[in-house]
């Protein structure tokens, strides 16, 4: 009935692209985000390959991005995004301590030892049926070896949950959940949430030790424009201008290299940051009597962390512009040397031109005089010659007859040759 945008299909499957799926409490998940690079999907792909083949299950598609399966022993759900990839392994049924079987533990060694890629993320989630509220302080710290636990109530008091944000002696972060009469799917989305908010936690805070180690360098660079500055401030010469614009571009050029350092991991964290806020204000986290909110004690320190990153890309953005400020500074002082050099050229010139024209009229007086010689020589020798075929006139006197109309006549002629070649050269 009408004709479709090629792209229709793609852009309406992407909103179901990652479901969170269904967990029906009791239930042990454990999570992995690995760290791969934006190009290592096919590595990532055959070692998928290699665990369905072990437990005799089919494989995903070799373009698909997430991949869900049941092991038998544990259910999978593997999900490739631009930076890492992500499994997830969940079992279902009771069990009576929290994290001692964990669903990874059914996953086999060798494979996850063969994991290509480097886990930036590692967590258990322990969902529980039972109450929500006075949970007694001693099981809790049990669960997380007695560590300070922080946490809240979750989905309008209907769940909780409690963590203490640690790695713990397995490498895996821990996390329990009780829930009272929440059904499967809002199980599964509220494992989900806890999974985003701590991968992408991490995911962010990557850029902190970029961050960390461009600091000085950073610094460095804004004092030795301000050193720059001062010298630009001076009255100082040809020769050091070129040193000081030398000085500039190289460092330009040191913070054009800094700012491609950071630039792709700080634009990273950034939209990972917003994913944090979201999920924790997904949570719509309430306090519990006596007990810090987890999603406050995160932000708390999470937020901090992010804005010293946020401070320095500042810092990058406005020292590139106090040394672009700098450069059009020095450029203008060059600019308004070389005007002075072209008016002290020009005044060169001018003064160039008088004299050649003084020379000009002192060589037309002589040629004048010259020629007007040669011509009046020329009259007298015709008379001398008239005078031969008997004419009675005097050769002297012919010539100093004609001489000042000989003179009249070449000066003006080299007048009007003068005349002549500057209206030629003023069309030009």
């Amino acid at each position: 009935m009408f004709k479709d945008h090629p792209l229709r299909d793609s852009l309406a499957a992407e909103l179901h692209a990652r479901p969170h799926g269904e967990i029906t409490a009791p239930a042990e998940i454990s999570h992995l985000a690995v760290r791969t690079g934006e190009t290592a999907g096919e590595t990532g792909f055959e070692h998928l390959t290699v665990l369905c083949s072990h437990f005799q299950v089919a494989p995903p598609a070799h373009d698909s991005t997430q991949f869900s399966a049941d092991m038998g022993a544990f259910r999978m759900k593997w999900e490739r995004h631009t930076e890492f990839s992500a499994y997830t392994f969940i079992t279902e049924g009771a069990f009576t301590t929290p994290f001692k079987t964990p669903a990874i533990a059914a996953v086999p060694e060798d494979w996850l030892a063969a994991l290509p890629g480097e886990v930036i993320s590692a967590l258990h989630i322990a969902v529980d049926e039972g109450p929500t509220k006075d949970m007694p302080t001693e099981t809790i710290s049990q669960a997380f070896d007695q560590n300070p636990v922080v946490g809240g109530l979750l989905v309008d008091g209907r769940a909780a949950w409690w963590t203490d944000f640690r790695i713990h002696a397995d490498r895996f972060s821990r996390f329990l959940v009780h829930t009272d009469t929440l059904r499967a799917e809002a199980v599964g989305r509220l494992a989900q949430r806890v999974i985003e908010l701590e991968t992408y936690r991490l995911m962010a805070m990557l850029a902190l030790p970029i961050g960390r180690d461009a600091r000085p360098r950073v610094s460095s660079s804004e004092s030795e424009l301000s050193d720059i500055l001062s010298q630009l401030a001076d009255n100082q010469g040809e020769s050091d201008d070129r040193d000081l614009l030398a000085d500039l571009t190289r460092l330009a050029a040191e913070t054009e290299n800094i700012t491609g350092l950071v630039a792709y991991r700080f634009n990273a964290s950034r939209a990972y940051q917003e994913i944090v806020r979201q999920r924790v204000e997904a949570l719509r986290e309430q306090r519990i009597s006596g007990l810090q909110p987890a999603g406050s004690f995160l932000l708390t320190r999470f937020e901090p962390a992010m804005e010293t990153c946020d401070n320095l890309a500042r810092r990058l953005d406005n020292l590139s512009a106090r040394i672009a400020r700098a450069g059009n500074l020095l450029r203008t002082r060059v600019d308004v040397a070389l005007e002075e050099q072209n008016r002290d050229l020009l005044r060169s010139m001018n003064r160039r031109a008088e004299l050649q024209l003084r020379l000009q009229q002192t060589v037309e007086g002589l040629s004048v005089a010259a020629i007007s010689y040669y011509v009046v020589s020329l009259v007298i020798y015709l008379a001398k010659g008239a005078k031969s075929f008997g004419l009675s006139i005097d050769p002297y006197l012919i010539g100093l007859i004609a001489l000042p109309f000989i003179a009249g006549g070449v000066w003006a002629g080299v007048r009007h040759a003068r005349t002549v070649l500057k209206g030629t050269s003023s069309s030009d």
